[in-house]
């Protein structure tokens, strides 16, 4: 498997692309980032420097990842997404001198397995997502997420759960079970944390 990338994208040769990944128009990727297997980066998304992304993970137009953030196999960041990496952002120190790259702490965003970021939401680091949840197109999440948990709002707060297809559970034959309408596949549910039934 060869790897694309467009003669208009800005790809640092300290940089690893994994076999079979894309990297479109105007797309940047850093120093030191490290992308996975069949990996997308669309037009103009950008990777920061010492990213990590896993196998089979879709960066969509214009989504911003700053480092250091981490990205786990097959997580969807949708279009204009922003992970941001700063307590405190200033341009400048309070003595008004500009500040400089080493003038502050990086904090990142973790997205674990198969986690799907919607459209134009801004996820405030330091903040892990959970494994196969959702954000909802125009999110702002602020605190970390439950694995298996569909968010919306600002700030982003749970609505429902959602499996591995993505699709809002319904309620199974027994309390506190979960059953995906797409799959099939069950799920548990005890003290506000989801998990497989096979698990």
């Amino acid at each position: 498997m060869t790897v694309r990338i467009q003669p208009s994208a800005d790809v640092s040769d300290d940089a690893t692309i994994g076999a079979g990944s894309s990297v479109w128009h105007l797309a940047q990727v850093r120093e030191g980032a490290v992308l996975g297997e069949n990996c997308i980066i669309g037009r103009g998304a950008y990777v920061g420097p010492e990213v990590r992304m896993g196998d089979n993970c879709k960066l969509q137009n214009y989504a911003l990842v700053y480092e250091p953030a981490v990205l786990e196999d097959g997580v969807f960041v949708g279009p204009a997404v922003v992970f941001t990496n700063d307590h405190y952002p200033r341009s400048v120190a309070p003595d008004g001198t500009i500040k400089r790259g080493d003038d502050w702490e990086a904090v990142g965003v973790t997205c674990r397995e198969g986690s799907s970021i919607g459209a134009r939401s801004v996820c405030v680091a330091p903040v892990t997502i959970g494994r196969w949840a959702l954000v909802a197109a125009g999110s702002v999440v602020v605190k970390d997420v439950p694995d298996f948990a569909l968010v919306a709002g600002v700030p982003a707060r749970r609505l429902r759960w959602v499996g591995r297809a993505g699709v809002p559970l319904e309620p199974g034959p027994q309390e506190g079970t979960w059953v995906c309408p797409q799959t099939g596949d069950t799920y548990t549910e005890k003290d506000d944390i989801l998990m497989e039934a096979h698990q």
